[in-house]
């Protein structure tokens, strides 16, 4: 090998070897600047046999359930009483009878027929038929109806304005649980004194058999103690409710937060001598 050959051989081999040494300090000078630096976690990860999956972040799981609206789970609220109703679908009306349910009859065994203990129990001014015991109204006055807020004056021989509703009507109650009770509890609840109010009869009749989801006392302000009346109603006889129906009675207690459960119990005035 000449001499001029040796020398351009000699120069290759370092211009080599000086390549390589380039190559692998600028690879370990951008190594030590990532453990110095620390990776970015937004930046795509490299790709290779060895590389973590780059998944997506999970969103945060929703709530099992929205927040309950304040008094929804306090059972002495309306609302804490709707809350724990059975919600279902209407049953059939099939079997039902308003004669099953013996209204009128003297559960109380007072003497006296159920319409005439709501009329001396809800009217003021009464008057009585002589010679029935004290039971029989004949006269009186509705100071302030349920449903409307108006006073009606009665008089069961000029216009029997006057009808006695059943707030959960009995028909509602049929397709709502009641088809499978025996006798003695279809009397109780066609009797009961919370379920039976004095009212104007067009009003009534307006009402039908209809539920909150179809029905609702004209005056807003007579709502929400005509829809606390029938859950507790409900409740304790053991019916359910539809879904359009509690979403009815949601919206009623939606304007009047923490409205008191509906406790009155009392049973019937006494019959009392009529006037001489």
């Amino acid at each position: 090998m000449t001499r001029a050959r040796r020398r351009s051989s000699r120069r290759n081999a370092s211009t080599r070897r000086a390549g390589g040494i380039g190559v692998g300090a600028l690879a370990l000078l951008l190594l030590v600047a990532w453990v110095m630096i620390g990776p970015d976690h937004d930046a795509d990860l490299p790709f290779g046999p060895s590389a973590p999956t780059r998944t997506a972040s999970a969103a945060p799981a929703p709530s099992a359930s929205a927040p309950a609206s304040p008094g929804s789970a306090d059972p002495s609220t309306a609302a804490g009483g709707l809350a724990a109703l059975e919600v279902k679908g209407r049953a059939p009306r099939t079997g039902y009878d308003r004669d099953l349910f013996g209204w009128r009859d003297d559960t109380d065994r007072n003497g006296c027929d159920t319409r005439n203990d709501v009329l001396r129990r809800d009217l003021t001014d009464v008057e009585l038929k002589p010679g029935t015991g004290g039971c029989v109204v004949l006269a009186g006055t509705l100071e302030e109806s349920a449903y409307s807020g108006q006073e009606v004056a009665f008089d069961r021989d000029e216009d029997n304005s006057l009808d006695i509703d059943h707030v959960v009507a009995l028909s509602d109650a049929w397709q709502s649980g009641a088809s499978g009770w025996d006798e003695d509890t279809l009397r109780a609840f066609a009797n009961d004194p919370r379920n039976l109010l004095a009212v104007e009869d067009s009003l009534n009749r307006s009402k039908g058999d209809g539920d909150a989801a179809t029905w609702l006392p004209p005056d807003s302000s007579r709502r929400c103690d005509y829809v606390a009346r029938q859950i507790t109603v409900k409740s304790d006889y053991g019916l359910w409710v539809k879904p359009a129906e509690k979403d009815a009675m949601q919206r009623v207690l939606a304007t009047c937060e923490g409205f008191p459960a509906f406790t009155d119990d009392a049973g019937w005035p006494a019959p009392r001598p009529a006037a001489s």
